[in-house]
């Protein structure tokens, strides 16, 4: 569990093709200082991701990047 994120908050906006929510959170920024936060996220279900390999260097690239939807499916 992510302890950089709390009192997340969702909203209804669209049921209608997928699901659209609306989320608002409180955030640490890396100065300890805490932010409220908003982000939109459509849920459609199952998805996919791919990891691209660099075969001249064998070496792949990650990246720390705080996600919402990927947070809050947990």
């Amino acid at each position: 569990m992510n302890t950089k994120v709390k009192n997340i908050e969702k909203k209804l906006l669209s049921d209608n093709w997928y699901t659209l929510n609306t989320y608002s959170f409180d955030y640490q920024k890396p100065n300890g200082e805490w932010g409220r936060q908003e982000r939109e996220a459509y849920d459609r279900g199952n998805g996919a991701t791919i990891l691209l390999y660099n075969s001249f260097k064998g070496s792949v690239i990650l990246i720390r990047q705080f996600r919402l939807p990927t947070y809050v499916i947990w």
